[in-house]
């Protein structure tokens, strides 16, 4: 039998069909704005828009001999002894707070920083006046300033392999930046679909574990780049999604995981940007006619790579993980559908229609 026929898109529609977790917790909740795993992937890191942070550790028992993160087993949510959770200073911020004169304007805000892969003192800060700051910890001082964007910095990606930092904007534009002088290398912006206005929004970038490769994300779609100069290879457009709210690689770059303001998570084949498994809120949400909740950040587990973490608009967070007789989310499409291995610009432009 042709097997092109008979491949189906694998649907996620109960909680049966997946494992899924919705990780304990006993403070107030709020939007989550960041998530991570840490580096072991025994415990998860969680930063709400009230600027609380929440961590939950993982266990080593007799269900979970690694204590690595995993749906099958609850965590416990770590809290000081002291009782004071842990929370960004938002003082400043609070504009009843602002009676200063204001014949000053403040300064611009920092909305996104990563470290540089060399030197840990040294990082790059972008900035809400769609600047970036290399600012350099031990001496505390900005070495230079970089400019090439036109709105606020949202996403910033260091090449250790090409030497390079790559940054994104509200602009929807990236830019390539040396790490020897700081000059600027190239810079694109993102191939807007037809018909789509064209917002503020933010723009996240994240390099393949060969750090040459180059994920884009985008409200309007997912497009991969070949740095440094910037070559569009590949880019998806979903139609009936709704808006994209974050993407990521898997830990071995094989697969990438796309959150949904429908409240859906599509997962793509990475090298064809093919999508294999589509996993509906239905699966891991308990029904709330009342709040609309959705998945607005993604987080892959560093050494389980079927693993992902879901930070949600009602302030919680979920792991996800296929069930252990199936061992992987869905099965990617055979090449004779389509999918090819083609670099064209613009590549499986579309959801592909369930088989």
């Amino acid at each position: 039998m042709d097997k092109s026929k008979v491949w189906k898109l694998t649907e996620v529609n109960e909680a049966s069909q997946c494992r899924s977790l919705r990780l304990p917790d006993s403070i107030s909740a709020m939007r989550v704005s960041r998530l991570i795993y840490t580096n072991s992937g025994l415990a998860i890191l969680a930063l709400a828009s009230n600027a609380v942070h929440k961590l939950w550790k993982w266990q080593r028992n007799d269900r979970n001999l690694t204590a690595k993160a995993t749906a099958s087993v609850v965590p416990q949510l770590w809290q000081p002894s002291s009782g004071i959770l842990m929370t960004n200073d938002l003082s400043e911020t609070n504009p009843e707070d602002a009676t200063m004169t204001t014949f000053m304007a403040p300064p611009p805000a920092a909305t996104f920083l990563a470290f540089h892969p060399q030197d840990n003192n040294i990082i790059a800060i972008g900035m809400e006046d769609s600047s970036i700051q290399i600012y350099n910890v031990r001496v505390d001082e900005v070495k230079t300033k970089l400019k090439g964007h036109q709105k606020r910095i949202t996403g910033l990606a260091f090449s250790n392999a090409l030497n390079v930092l790559v940054s994104t904007g509200a602009d929807a534009q990236l830019c390539v930046w040396s790490m020897e002088g700081w000059e600027k290398l190239s810079c694109k912006y993102l191939q807007i679909p037809s018909g789509r206005a064209v917002s503020l929004a933010d723009t996240r970038v994240q390099f393949h574990q060969d750090q040459i490769h180059l994920l884009a994300v985008h409200e309007t779609q997912i497009a991969i780049y070949e740095a440094p100069k910037l070559e569009c290879l590949k880019q998806w457009v979903p139609q009936e999604r709704g808006p994209i709210t974050h993407a990521t690689y898997s830990c071995d770059s094989q697969s990438i995981y796309v959150s949904f303001e429908d409240g859906s998570v599509s997962v793509l084949t990475a090298s064809t940007l093919r999508l294999r498994c589509r996993i509906n809120p239905s699966a891991y949400l308990s029904p709330n006619p009342s709040m609309r909740v959705y998945p607005v950040v993604i987080a892959a587990h560093p050494s389980e790579p079927t693993q992902f973490a879901l930070g949600l608009t009602d302030g919680g967070v979920c792991v996800l993980e296929p069930l252990e007789s199936e061992g992987q989310w869905g099965t990617p499409p055979p090449a004779e559908n389509g999918a090819g291995t083609s670099t064209a610009a613009v590549a499986a432009g579309t959801d592909q229609p369930q088989r």
